[in-house]
């Protein structure tokens, strides 16, 4: 099993791609890779599996996937489009003593047990319940042998993070979904990442995320080895855009898997 496996659950945009009541040529395209679910990750170790964040295609995201363990759930910010699948978190904690690392922002955390009171309120600990623990994140933790460290950014006027993923001291893998603005001490801390997974919403500008020109002059300050693009609008059809994009940069689509050995 490599060191690092991660699968992209969903590469979308909050409405997701078809868009409701849209019939341009990207939701209307019969090309697998323009049928975007939202954004979410799936990654697993050779000690642990994790998800970074449970938007309302969760469950249908896991069953694609052919998800069997979840062993703790990330979440970068409290928007509906990265929160509302949780309960399904709850397959993964059938047992009455199954809990679920839940690990967040405390803002984001707060705004979890407000929506989800029953599962955080003590009272229903029953055989097939979600059972959520609670680790609100004030700086790097450990999933089993992985080092994650928390990526603060600017999106919007919600508190919002991304996620860096270490071993043994390499910084395999960096994911932002969700940015307008990268601080200078964000950048630093992905100086010598290998792979950048960064939001870029559409060609356009858009006053809370990234469009293309800015996500690409993020990967040219940075110069990963590797570079993809997520958190699509419409606007980007996968065959058109990609080959317009420079050398060691692509388009993320549903399903795509990436695998590190350190």
């Amino acid at each position: 099993m490599p060191d690092l496996t991660l699968t992209f659950l969903g590469t979308g945009t909050s409405v997701g791609i078809p868009m409701i009541g849209c019939d341009c040529e990207t939701c209307r395209s019969l090309d697998p890779r323009d049928n975007r679910l939202r954004s979410s990750l799936w990654l697993r170790t050779p000690e642990q599996s994790w998800v970074v964040d449970t938007g309302p295609d969760f469950r249908t995201q896991v069953l694609r996937a052919g998800i069997r363990r979840v062993d703790a759930a990330l979440f970068t910010h409290p928007h509906m489009d990265h929160l509302t699948g949780f309960d399904d978190l709850r397959r993964f904690t059938i047992e009455p003593d199954q809990f679920m690392p839940i690990y967040g922002m405390p803002s984001c955390l707060a705004m979890l047990e407000r929506m989800f009171t029953f599962a955080f309120n003590g009272e229903n600990r029953y055989r097939g319940y979600l059972k959520p623990f609670p680790k609100p994140i004030h700086g790097p933790f450990h999933l089993g042998e992985t080092l994650v460290t928390p990526l603060p950014v600017q999106h919007g006027k919600v508190e919002t993070i991304g996620y860096l993923f270490s071993r043994r001291d390499i910084k395999l893998c960096a994911y932002i979904p969700d940015a307008k603005v990268i601080p200078p001490e964000t950048l630093e801390a992905l100086e010598g990442v290998d792979t950048l997974i960064l939001d870029a919403l559409r060609h356009t500008e858009h006053p809370t995320h990234m469009n293309f020109v800015e996500a690409l002059a993020v990967q040219e300050r940075l110069k990963p080895r590797r570079t993809y693009l997520t958190h699509l609008q419409c606007e980007i059809m996968h065959s058109r855009a990609e080959p317009l994009l420079p050398a060691g940069v692509k388009i993320a689509y549903d399903g795509l898997e990436l695998n590190w050995d350190v």
